[in-house]
C-alpha cells in the first residue's frame, strides 16, 4: 500500500476535505478513538482546542492508505495498516479518526492523529516519517503479494512521475492526466541539451517557455495555464538554470499570453471549443450512469444497515435474558455462572460483529464489480478524447508553427527552392529525364 503523510494545521479545512462527497462515491467514517465527538467535524475540532494551548501549528498528522489499483484489501487490511503506521511513528496512544473512501470501484483510507500530548500539551516529534513509512509501504506491499511499483523498485523511492495536489488540480482544471503532463516535461527534459532544444522539445507539445514572475523559467499552454519548468521537469531549481542558463532572453508571461491569444484564430478557439462540448456530451449518459448506479448502492447498504441493526438489538435482548435476576441473579453472581455468561455473551458479540462486518464486505465486493465495469467503459471513453485532445493540440501547434515561417521557408517546406521563387520561374512537378 502507498502511505503518504504530512504534518499539517486546518482542522475544519481538512475535515470538509475528508467529508467530500463531490469526488468519492462512498464515504465512510470507520472509526473514531479517543475523541468525546463522534463526528469528523467535532473530533478535529476538539484538537485544534488542545492545540490552541500550545505553539504547535501542525498539531495533526495525516495520513493516506492507497492500495494498487487492481488489487483487493479488505477493511481489516486497511484498518491493521492504520495501526501499524501508528504504532512505527509513536501515534498509536493518540486520539485519531479513520475514513473509508470509495471511488471508481475501488478504496482507500484517510487517517488523521491528533500530535498534542494532552497529559502534558507536548507536540509529539515525528523524525523521519516519510522514510519509515516508505519502509513499512514496501513491507506491505511484500507482505500481501502485490508488484512492487516503480518507485520500490528502481533509483531508491524516487519516482519522476509523483505529483503534489496543486499540480493534480492544475491538471484536472483542463482535463488532462497529470502523469501525462509530467512526463512530457520530463522526457524534454532529458533529450535536450539547452535552452533552444528544451523550448522545441516543450513547444512540439503545445507548451511554450517563458520568464516567469518569480520562477526563472516557466511554461504556458494554449489556455493560458502556466506550469513550473523545475518541479513539472522533477528536477531542483539550480539544475534548471545549470543546463537553461539565464532566462531573461525568454517573453514574459503576460507577453506570451497576449501572443498565443494573437496567433489563435476565433476559428481555431471555436473549434477547440466545439470539440470540447462534444466530448462533455458524450460522457453525460456515462455520468448519468455512474450517478444512478452510486444511488442504487447507497441504498442497498442503508437497507442492509437497518437489517443489521434490527438483528443486532434482537440478538442483544437474547443475550441478556440469559443473567437471571432477584436471588437467583445473586445465587448466579456468587457460584460464577454469570461471569461465564457475560463471557459467553462476548464472545456472542464479537462473533455477530465479524458476521455483519463481512456481510458489509461481501457486499462492497459485489457492488465493486459492477463500479469497475463502468469505470473501464468510461476510461475507454476518455483515453479516447485524450487522443482527440492530443491530435487536436499538434495540429494547432502545427498551424501556429506554420504562421511562423517566412514565405521563403514555407516554399521550402513545400519543396520549392529559393532561387526559383525570386526569378518567378514555372516549376513543373512533373519528372523529366535530362536530355
Amino acid at each position: 500500500m502507498i502511505m503518504k503523510g504530512s504534518q499539517r494545521g486546518g482542522a475544519v479545512d481538512l475535515a470538509l476535505h475528508l467529508t467530500n462527497e463531490a469526488d468519492n462515491d462512498h464515504i465512510t467514517l470507520h472509526k473514531i478513538d479517543g475523541f468525546v465527538a463522534s463526528d469528523l467535524l467535532g473530533a478535529l475540532r476538539e484538537a485544534d482546542a488542545i492545540a490552541s494551548c500550545t505553539k504547535c501549528p501542525q498539531f495533526l498528522f495525516s495520513l493516506s492508505i492507497n492500495p494498487p489499483q487492481h488489487e483487493y484489501a479488505s477493511i481489516d487490511d486497511l484498518e491493521k495498516a492504520a495501526d501499524r503506521a501508528g504504532k512505527l511513528l509513536g501515534l498509536s496512544d493518540q486520539p485519531h479518526a479513520m475514513v473509508v473512501h470509495e471511488k471508481e470501484g475501488r478504496r482507500h483510507a484517510h487517517v488523521v492523529w491528533s500530535r498534542i500530548e494532552p497529559s502534558e500539551l507536548k507536540s509529539i516529534n515525528l523524525p523521519y516519517f516519510k522514510n519509515k513509512l516508505k519502509g513499512l509501504s514496501k513491507e506491505l506491499f511484500l507482505e500481501h503479494g502485490w508488484e512492487l511499483p516503480r518507485g520500490h523498485r528502481e533509483n531508491g523511492w524516487k519516482n519522476p512521475l509523483n505529483f503534489t495536489l496543486a499540480e493534480w488540480q492544475q491538471a484536472k482544471r483542463l482535463d488532462m492526466d497529470p502523469r501525462e503532463i509530467k512526463q512530457i516535461f520530463r522526457q524534454a527534459w532529458e533529450r535536450s541539451d539547452g535552452l533552444k532544444a528544451y523550448a522545441y522539445a516543450l513547444s512540439e507539445h503545445g507548451y511554450f517557455l517563458c520568464q516567469g514572475d518569480r520562477r526563472g523559467f516557466v511554461a504556458i499552454d494554449l489556455h493560458g495555464e502556466v506550469y513550473s519548468v523545475a518541479r513539472w521537469s522533477g528536477v531542483k531549481t539550480k539544475d534548471v538554470k545549470l543546463k537553461l542558463g539565464d532566462p531573461s532572453s525568454l517573453p514574459s508571461v503576460s507577453s506570451m499570453k497576449q501572443e498565443l491569444q494573437g496567433r489563435l484564430t476565433e476559428q481555431l478557439k471555436d473549434h477547440y471549443r466545439s470539440s470540447h462540448e462534444r466530448q462533455k456530451r458524450e460522457l453525460v449518459p456515462l455520468i448519468a450512469k455512474r450517478g444512478h448506479l452510486i444511488h442504487g448502492h447507497r441504498r442497498e447498504r442503508v437497507a442492509l444497515g437497518q437489517k443489521q441493526e434490527q438483528r443486532r438489538c434482537a440478538e442483544n435482548r437474547q443475550r441478556n435474558e440469559r443473567l437471571r435476576s432477584g436471588l437467583l441473579g445473586v445465587w448466579d453472581h456468587l457460584t460464577g455462572k454469570a461471569a461465564d455468561i457475560k463471557s459467553q455473551n462476548e464472545r456472542d458479540a464479537y462473533r455477530c460483529f465479524r458476521r455483519d462486518r463481512k456481510q458489509r464486505e461481501m457486499l462492497f465486493i459485489a457492488q465493486m464489480k459492477e463500479r469497475k465495469a463502468l469505470q473501464v467503459e468510461m476510461r475507454g471513453v476518455r483515453d479516447r478524447h485524450k487522443g482527440e485532445r492530443r491530435s487536436l493540440k499538434k495540429r494547432i501547434v502545427a498551424l501556429l508553427a506554420h504562421r511562423e515561417m517566412t514565405p521563403s521557408t514555407q516554399m521550402r517546406r513545400r519543396g520549392f527552392a529559393t532561387r526559383d521563387l525570386l526569378s518567378h520561374k514555372t516549376i513543373n512537378h512533373s519528372p523529366k529525364l535530362e536530355r
